[in-house]
């Protein structure tokens, strides 16, 4: 390797790890701000906090990557453009294409790795995560609970109060609590002016003690004969003290923080797996179309509208209006008919228009992971051949205005590929395109940089704007000098 090559490497990877890191840092942060709410104060050992992160990170990577090249390449280009390094090379018959091929070697190298990532880390940091993430939250859903609105992680049961205190932040004020039946709705309303929390570590049973409150019970639900909802609709009646069980065994397992319940979500998958996935679900959700097809066309009798030139059947006197073929009451017979099978197509196509959109969303999901994470290895290429022609041109390093430049064309990118994507889920286009769209929308923009750093020349030729509006005006000027 020439010394020319390892100057290049050394300018590019120095500010490279860098921003890599500052961005990392950034992002985790970012996501442990928002979950902090569920993960603070619920006991959990230092090792399990560290292992989340741990995991949260490895699944930032892929996303980080991208933006410390672009970053990296303009602040590295432009660093040698402001010591006039450029030009010392351009003086010595060195192009611009000879100095950055080092560079574009080594952002080849770090897209594989970026695919690698996406490939083999990313479906296992977020299974990992994911399932740590929910056994953290529900290892104490007392301490989960939260003032001020209604909580419906307990099964069958909707809790709302005004404030927790205490040491334990177990004591509740103003308490409501709804308890609901799966088959009956809401039965059951508790309203207490205090409460108490006990939930023991590893219990299956979180109990509640309420203090001051009214109670009330609604029986017409559940009663199975007239006569039993009009003897007893209700009952109800006022306590100074009432203490019940909820069985949590269903929201905290046995409280292992390792236990894994989700496994089989589209992200959790590699491409091999998300390949094998996609046809299965293709057959399926084509198979469902095929089925609702067939039954409107069995409800609506679609085969016998057909008109079959048949010699042996009477012809039929008025072919423009069948109707007038028959006489009143067979008209109204076949219209109600109609009506009837009509509105029967019409329930049919309602009632399955929910089962077919979230079947075919579900497909739509796995198809943009699977695009998603081929578009997103070539990221770091595409986002390179911006950053190092804009560096050239602008010739400024630091931090300064290549920060600013990078996050404006990262956000560009990342605004269109969310775009695409959820234009993609919500089946607007194809999740090829959805994926594709921001390196379609990027790719032709640094083309253009390329080709204008390489010519040495600005991000806009402004004389070529500013040369004809001065050229007319002095013309005009000279046919009035010479008039006068």
């Amino acid at each position: 390797m020439k010394i020319l090559d390892k100057y290049i490497l050394k300018t590019f990877l120095v500010p490279f790890f860098a921003t890599f890191l500052i961005v990392l840092f950034v992002l985790v942060m970012q996501i442990l701000w928002q979950t902090f709410e569920n993960i603070a104060g619920k006991g959990i050992s230092l090792p399990f906090i560290l292992k989340f992160l741990y995991y949260t990170t490895l699944g930032i990577v892929p996303q980080a990557l991208p933006i410390g090249v672009l970053l990296s390449s303009i602040m590295a280009l432009g660093s040698l453009g402001e010591n006039y390094e450029f030009a010392a090379a351009k003086s010595a018959g060195i192009s611009l294409q000879r100095l950055v091929r080092p560079l574009v070697f080594l952002t080849i190298i770090l897209s594989g790795i970026n695919f690698l990532f996406l490939n083999n880390i990313f479906p296992y940091a977020t299974l990992k995560q994911r399932n740590l993430y929910y056994n953290i939250k529900k290892k104490k859903p007392a301490l989960a609970l939260v003032p001020g609105s209604f909580n419906s992680d307990l099964p069958n049961y909707q809790i709302k109060f005004d404030e927790k205190y205490g040491e334990e932040q177990n004591l509740l004020k103003n308490v409501l609590i709804y308890q609901l039946s799966n088959l009956y709705g809401n039965q059951k309303v508790i309203t207490a002016e205090r409460g108490k929390i006990i939930s023991e570590e590893g219990s299956r049973y979180m109990t509640f003690i309420l203090y001051d409150g009214y109670y009330y019970e609604d029986h017409t639900k559940a009663a199975r004969t007239p006569d039993k909802r009009a003897s007893m609709p209700a009952s109800q009646a006022t306590f100074k003290e009432y203490e019940f069980n909820i069985d949590i065994s269903e929201v905290v397992g046995d409280g292992a923080l390792d236990e894994e319940k989700f496994k089989n979500s589209y992200n959790m998958r590699t491409l091999n797996q998300l390949n094998d996935t996609i046809p299965i679900l293709k057959n399926s959700y084509d198979e469902m179309l095929l089925s609702r097809a067939k039954t409107i066309a069995n409800i609506t009798f679609a085969k016998d509208l057909y008109q079959y030139n048949d010699s042996l059947k009477p012809k039929i006197e008025n072919q423009e209006n069948v109707l007038e073929n028959f006489d009143l009451q067979q008209k109204i017979t076949i219209l109600n008919a109609s009506i009837s099978k009509m509105n029967s197509a019409h329930s049919n196509v309602k009632n399955n228009s929910t089962s077919i959109k979230y079947k075919r969303k579900s497909l739509n999901f796995y198809d943009s992971e699977f695009y998603g994470r081929i578009a997103l290895s070539f990221s770091c290429l595409i986002l390179f051949f911006i950053g190092a022609p804009l560096g050239s041109i602008i010739r400024k390093g630091g931090f300064g205005l290549p920060m600013i430049l990078a996050i404006a064309i990262y956000v560009i990118y990342f605004f269109g590929n969310t775009l695409g994507k959820n234009l993609a889920e919500e089946s607007s286009i194809s999740s090829l395109l959805g994926s594709w769209i921001s390196t379609m929308v990027m790719l032709p923009v640094g083309i253009l940089l390329t080709r204008r750093a390489t010519k040495d020349k600005g991000i806009f030729n402004v004389d070529a704007i500013l040369l004809p509006i001065s050229n007319f005006f002095k013309k005009m000027m000279s046919k009035k000098d010479k008039k006068i």
